[in-house]
């Protein structure tokens, strides 16, 4: 199968360090090519891809400075793919709703990853100006603003089995990870931490809060390890949250928010647990003792690996071709 990877111009695949969506892209790509599939990638110049890349701007837009609209880029690699659709057997856009209009006016077979939040008002018009358009969410709950939306399937986010490993550390601090916005809550965060380490540890200094800033793949591990749990305070419709994941890949119990997507990925009671607000995390925070590390790095194994991810679109490809085989043949007509 030939497939085409389109991913957002944005960021390099994979980011040097943040970067949720172009990641999965590129485990997902890399996959793709491992279970023997011929894969291209249309991303950036200064990707790196075991895929065939095709450079559609020299740079990630978030590092060239010169750029100033980066939407004439993104049409203009569309555009591209377009010209180059005939090639390949299906493709898989990561681009939100941008492909929709133009390759549904024409015939080889597309799906599109939804990697955002979809509640907005204006999400409604584009999905009933495009009912028919094939997507994939990446949670059920991510689904729940637009149910009449033409879903394929729920894919779970995984990442490479052995990429987060945990390490033999003593767990001694409350870790939070992900950008610092309000949608994040880190304010709740660190209210969690301070009060378990104030009522509970006895430890009153404002010292108790480190920041460590941006980290990448290569540090995620001690990171996590070290941490009591992750704490994932949500304050918005969480489509994925792939550091809860993260966490769990290093045997780290999450004790996260009820929002969006948590329910589906966190199991109350062994891999974390689901709170409803601060003074639930903080009881939570108290019961931690009672999971077992082992076991959770377990379940990340068992649902969360990027080699699962892969075999579940593989999957939705093979469909989409298979309906488009059938729709394209004469029809037949019986005496």
């Amino acid at each position: 199968m030939r497939i085409a990877q389109i991913a957002p111009l944005t960021e390099a695949i994979p980011p040097r360090l943040y970067g949720g969506t172009e990641r999965v892209i590129s485990w997902l790509t890399e996959e793709l090519v491992a279970l023997g599939q011929e894969v291209d990638l249309f991303a950036s110049g200064d990707s790196q891809t075991s895929a065939d890349l095709q450079a559609c701007w020299p740079k990630a837009l978030r590092l060239d400075g010169s750029v100033r609209d980066p939407n004439a880029l993104h049409m203009a690699m569309l555009e591209q793919v377009y010209r180059r659709a005939p090639d390949f057997d299906l493709l898989h856009f990561h681009l939100d709703y941008y492909p929709f209009s133009l390759f549904s006016r024409q015939p080889t077979p597309f799906v599109t990853t939804l990697h955002g939040r979809l509640d907005l008002p204006e999400h409604q018009v584009m999905f009933a100006t495009f009912p028919s358009i094939p997507v994939i969410s990446i949670s059920d709950a991510q689904r729940r603003p637009v149910p009449g939306a033409a879903w394929v399937r729920t894919i779970h986010h995984g990442l490479p089995e052995r990429l987060l490993m945990p390490r033999p550390v003593r767990p001694a601090y409350f870790a939070f990870l992900g950008r610092i916005s309000p949608e994040k809550a880190v304010d709740r965060a660190i209210a969690i931490a301070e009060y378990f380490e104030c009522r509970i540890r006895k430890l009153l200094t404002s010292a108790d809060v480190e920041y460590i800033g941006e980290i990448g793949d290569g540090e995620k591990s001690s990171f996590l390890s070290g941490a009591i749990a992750l704490l994932a305070p949500i304050a918005w419709p969480e489509p994925f949250g792939l550091v809860l994941i993260e966490a769990m890949a290093c045997g780290t119990p999450v004790i996260a928010f009820n929002a969006g997507s948590v329910p589906e990925i966190i199991e109350d009671g062994l891999t974390g647990f689901v709170v409803e607000d601060e003074s639930g995390a903080v009881r939570a925070a108290d019961r931690l003792s009672g999971l077992s590390r082992r076991a959770i790095r377990r379940r990340f194994e068992e649902r969360f690996t990027a080699r699962r991810m892969a075999r579940d679109y593989l999957a939705v490809y093979r469909s989409l071709i298979e309906s488009e085989g059938l729709r394209s043949r004469p029809a037949v007509r019986r005496a």
